[in-house]
């Protein structure tokens, strides 16, 4: 077993195209190192709906160049065979190490597969790649990014032709042509050919961005904003001097690239501790809002000054309110959500007369909803502009929240104001989420599995009124690895991550306001009520 571990280390030592992962991975065999090679090759990186995402590392398990070839040979061999031959592919590719390298080798084997290559002319926001699918006419885009995961990862994301990310079976599709690859040998990966883009495709985008914001409308809140060591801060103030906003004091120890991500733990507006620089800023600036995108732009995080300091506001908080704003605007169209996101967006459009829908997690499943005009996700993620961009866009909904908070300084209001508003005519709609992250991934199997065999009959004293294995899918879902707990004025979802090892599971308690007077009292009761829940799920799976 030993040496046909080795073995097989050496074949792919033989055609790794990288120096720098040939030197890790000759390092581990010389020095026998059997258990990290174990972990390296103890099977491939598993390619789905997220595509791929893992550490960066030589060897199969890993993120690297020879993995990378391999993937873009496989969406090649698809691509071709679904009559998209001489179709043309678009790349972009954040700033994480090795993220251009990814890219390049993508469009040479684009380009060696008889498709055409368009690669953007350097590390840009997702959505400015999730534009340029639809705007140049591609049959597919390859974003190379990790998102906000740790600095060591790095990841490949892939979209087909009408904008949005793969969904089954078109990633199963892919994954057999990339299994098929035998040898990178077999791939052929020309040194040119391929076209590098100019400015014009952002400019495009750009001007886009204009189309979110009301003709006329006011645009005075003051922001702090951080990119948090990403892409966005170049994209975002040129969004924001065409649209006429002042222009955002930046966190100047995060505005520029650095794959390192040197002053967070995780470069994630959510995680404890990001928004730390963002927050002192504010204290010496006292703007209107503060704005954050993740590293690669697509999400956008809002914080706001509540009573003497500030806080971030929850995803499904800034969900409500951009509905909210698009509502009174008079958007017409399908708002939609995922299913761990709160159920206050169904309240609002059953208010406006709007179509609604609720979708599996992921914007690959909300970008699919049709007539789409507002799509959201709890984390972070917001679609404002579905016919520019059919994905989450943190450039785009910085711009609205903006436009929204000028809305209400001119009205002499917050968007706290707006939020009691909305608890009062609708109830409280209080979210909190229990996130474990594992090391070992079996964890989370043995969680699900205690809950679906011992599941509990009630939480935080409330009874579960239905329970739902949603692996078996629903008359409105298809298939997927969660469980859904229905209370009486309270919900859970319990799910793996699809690009972390992390369970999740998202709860929501909604309590009935009959005035702005009794809001108090309704947030305890809620914050009450979520600890209990909270408390209870993470006995009843054992975490």
């Amino acid at each position: 077993m030993q040496d046909e571990l080795i073995a097989r280390a050496r074949t792919w030592l033989a055609e790794d195209p990288d120096a720098e992962t040939r030197e890790e991975l000759a390092g581990l065999i010389d020095a026998g190192d059997t258990a990290e090679l174990a972990a390296r090759f103890s099977g491939t990186l598993q390619f789905g709906t997220a595509g791929l995402r893992g550490e960066l590392g030589a060897g199969p398990m890993r993120m690297n160049r020879s993995v990378v070839i391999r993937a873009a040979a496989g969406l090649a061999a698809y691509l071709n065979k679904q009559g998209s031959a001489g179709g043309l592919v678009v790349i972009g590719y954040d700033a994480r190490h090795k993220s251009a390298d990814f890219a390049r080798d993508t469009a040479a084997v684009m380009t060696g597969a008889g498709l055409r290559a368009a690669v953007l002319p350097r590390p840009l926001p997702t959505p400015v790649l999730a534009f340029a699918i639809r705007h140049l006419g591609a049959v597919a885009g390859v974003e190379v990014t990790a998102s906000h995961n740790p600095p060591r990862d790095n990841g490949y994301k892939v979209y087909l032709g009408d904008g949005s990310q793969i969904v089954p079976p078109a990633d199963a599709e892919i994954a057999a042509e990339i299994d098929a690859v035998r040898s990178l040998a077999d791939v052929p990966r020309p040194d040119g050919g391929w076209e590098t883009l100019d400015d014009s495709v952002l400019g495009a985008y750009l001007a886009r961005t204009d189309a979110v914001l009301a003709d006329g409308s006011a645009r005075t809140a003051r922001t702090v904003y951080t990119a948090m060591h990403g892409v966005g801060k170049d994209t975002l103030l040129a969004a924001f001097a065409r649209a006429g906003f002042p222009e955002p004091v930046l966190v100047t120890e995060q505005a520029e690239p650095d794959p390192e991500f040197p002053t967070v733990a995780f470069p994630n507006p959510e995680e404890p501790g990001a928004m730390d620089l963002a927050f002192a800023r504010a204290r010496e600036t006292d703007p209107d809002l503060i704005v954050a995108n993740d590293p690669d732009a697509d999400r956008c995080a809002v914080a706001v000054k509540d009573g003497t300091d500030w806080r971030m506001l929850r995803g499904d908080e800034v969900g409500a309110l951009l509905a909210t704003h698009l509502v009174r605007r008079g958007a017409q169209g399908t708002f939609a959500e995922s299913i761990v996101s709160s159920s206050l967006l169904g309240r609002i459009a059953e208010k406006a007369g709007l179509p609604y829908e609720e979708t599996l997690t992921g914007f690959k499943w909300i970008a699919r909803v049709d007539g789409l005009r507002y799509g959201y996700e709890e984390a972070l993620g917001y679609c404002v502009d579905p016919e520019g961009v059919r994905d989450k866009d943190g450039i785009t909904a910085a711009l609205l929240i903006t436009e929204l908070a000028s809305q209400l300084k001119e009205e002499g209001r917050t968007l706290l104001d707006l939020l009691d508003d909305l608890a009062v005519e609708h109830g409280l709609h209080a979210t909190d989420q229990l996130s474990v992250r594992v090391e070992d991934l079996s964890v989370i199997a043995r969680a699900m599995e205690q809950l679906r065999e011992q599941p509990p009959t009630t939480l935080a004293g409330l009874a579960i009124t239905r329970a739902e294995d949603l692996t078996r899918g629903t008359d409105r879902l298809p298939p997927t690895d969660g469980l859904r707990y229905t209370l009486d004025g309270a919900r859970v979802i319990v799910r793996p991550s699809g690009t972390e090892p992390k369970l999740k599971c998202y709860l929501e308690v909604v309590v009935p306001v009959a005035a702005h007077a009794d809001l108090p009292e309704a947030r305890a009761t809620a914050t009450d009520l979520l600890a209990k829940i909270k408390q209870d799920l993470s006995a009843a799976a054992g975490i």
